[in-house]
């Protein structure tokens, strides 16, 4: 039996059973019907339920190829996957293997963000699950920026496996007896300046990383980005500032986390590491310091629970953490000095929260309507007092 779709002009063709034989020219014509049906899609083959493939299969394979020259194959068992290998198919051609399956039914949420969830699976590895089930890519992507951050000399977790978590992937890396940042502050408040230094120190690292130019996106090229995105929405006179100020931060091809909050730090022996590294990219610090403003105060302004919900700690917490955090980065308590850098950020932040107020709650909404009201009235205030952006 052969299953199909044709989605987004990619035919899946999932057979099922085995393929000798007995059946090879059967499953060759049934292939070809659905090749004439289709005759403009790309072509996966869905090894999932595919027990056993001979040479007879294999030809059908190799003909089908012949037809469509980015002929995948997936979700290939362990058996088939070593039959392909054998036979030189995985040089050929793109083959997958099958991912294993874990659950996280009653598994310990440690974070919680825009693309997925991350779960502590044991004492020993954690998991990130994606919600988008078609999150292979990001994934991908995800493991060669921790590779190259990683080979930079930043403290940095590595995933060395993809698994099915439902109808998604998940990303599992070894974190022996590690804990989250955000949870350690939850359990231990009165820890919350020790917390902070280490907080620093890691930011601190990441932030002196040089990198070769191309080798990470400039973050600064998606903050002009969001700028143009929120233009319709803001006075041209503001618009225009805005813009300016971001395009005269210039280039920094220094390193930033880009969603450097406690859930994406994990503390492993007292030392810190990071998590969930597909915001990396170059860039001066205020866009860093906008991320970490809007993630431990930002999201309160429009929402009194949402580092609660979010990080796991209450909203006075966070704003403290933060305000430690600031004051050991900048190495002074002097409350001008401090103010004129959050005032920076904020303007990074707002315009952010601005754009999420269209993307993802949406103008047709009173809580949209209520979101773009306050970042409307901040950027009112903030354009006025602000007339640089880097510090």
């Amino acid at each position: 039996m052969i299953e199909n779709t044709c989605e987004n002009n990619i035919l899946t063709i999932k057979p099922h059973g085995h393929v000798d034989s007995s059946n090879a020219a059967q499953v060759e014509a049934d292939i070809s019907a659905l090749t004439a049906l289709y005759p403009c899609a790309d072509i996966v083959i869905d090894a999932e339920n595919l027990s056993y493939i001979s040479s007879a299969g294999l030809r059908v394979v190799l003909k089908l190829r012949k037809k469509c020259a980015g002929l995948k194959i997936i979700n290939a068992s362990a058996s088939v996957y070593e039959v392909l290998e054998m036979t030189g198919f995985t040089d050929m051609m793109t083959v997958m293997k099958a991912f294993r399956r874990v659950s996280v039914e009653n598994c310990e949420i440690i974070g919680r963000g825009a693309n997925g969830v991350v779960y502590r699976l044991d004492d020993e590895t954690i998991v990130k699950t994606y919600f988008d089930a078609g999150a292979l890519n990001d994934m991908q992507h995800d493991r060669e920026i921790a590779r190259r951050v990683f080979v930079l000399g930043v403290p940095t977790a590595i995933p060395y496996d993809v698994v099915k978590v439902g109808d998604a992937y998940g990303a599992v890396y070894e974190m022996l007896n590690a804990r989250s940042l955000s949870g350690l502050l939850a359990e231990n408040p009165d820890n919350i300046d020790k917390y902070a230094q280490s907080y620093v120190e890691l930011l601190r690292k990441i932030h002196a990383t040089a990198v070769q130019p191309g080798d990470m996106p400039d973050i600064r090229i998606a903050a002009l980005e969001w700028a143009d995105f929120v233009k319709q929405y803001l006075p041209e006179k503001q618009f225009n500032k805005l813009h300016s100020m971001i395009k005269a931060v210039g280039e920094h091809n220094y390193m930033i986390h880009g969603d450097y909050h406690t859930n994406n730090v994990m503390m492993q022996n007292d030392e810190p590491m990071l998590i969930d590294l597909d915001n990396v990219a170059v860039g001066h610090p205020v866009f860093e310091w906008a991320a970490i403003y809007m993630g431990f105060v930002g999201f309160c302004e429009l929402d009194s629970e949402a580092t609660q919900r979010f990080l796991g700690i209450p909203r006075q917490t966070a704003m403290s953490f933060y305000r430690k955090a600031l004051a050991i980065y900048m190495n002074t308590e002097d409350a001008e000095v401090l103010r004129d850098v959050e005032q920076k950020a904020q303007v990074i932040c707002f315009m952010r929260l601005m754009r999420r107020a269209v993307r993802h709650t949406g103008l047709d909404t009173d809580r949209g309507q209520r979101e773009m009201s306050i970042c409307r009235k901040k950027l009112d205030y903030l354009l006025e007092c602000v007339d640089t952006l880097t510090f």
